[in-house]
């Protein structure tokens, strides 16, 4: 089992329950917006593997802007903007993207879209939040959101 925390659009600010969150985490993605060298420092402090994509908001252009990965056999795609839903990428099984600050978990023309939703400007009413994934070894998914308040 592997067990990942998932974040988005950060915005320069990362608040201390995020620390306390990310206890037991085996990895850390970050969709992007972190906007600020700082926030990946104080993240990767934490632990675990990070892994990151660039947001629009961010200035770092050595930061990939897609990033492909397998886990039990299952190929994700980590990128910041999401694709349109018409023309989902058929290379990938999950794709994890921020950018709109709004959660999400659909099944499009058979790939996952997952959005762990906002840790600093969640839009639409939702709370501030992230995202648990939990791969297990025989590629079963779990997506938990977990609010931040």
């Amino acid at each position: 089992m592997t067990k990942v925390l998932v974040i988005a659009d950060t915005h320069n600010k990362l608040p201390p329950i995020i620390c306390k969150v990310a206890r037991g985490a085996d990895e850390i993605w970050h969709l992007g917006d972190l906007c600020d060298e700082w926030i990946v420092d104080e993240l990767r402090v934490l632990g675990p593997p990070l892994t990151l994509v660039r947001g629009n908001c961010d200035s770092n252009y050595q930061w990939p802007l897609r990033c492909d990965l397998t886990r039990s056999g299952i190929r994700f795609r980590l990128q910041h903007i999401p694709p349109s839903p018409k023309q989902p990428p058929a290379d990938c099984d999950v794709l994890l993207h921020g950018h709109t600050h709004v959660p999400r978990n659909e099944m499009i023309g058979g790939v996952r879209f997952l959005n762990p939703g906002c840790v600093t400007r969640p839009n639409r009413g939702a709370p501030p939040s992230v995202a648990w994934l939990d791969v297990s070894d025989d590629g079963d998914l779990t997506w938990e959101l977990k609010s931040i308040r």
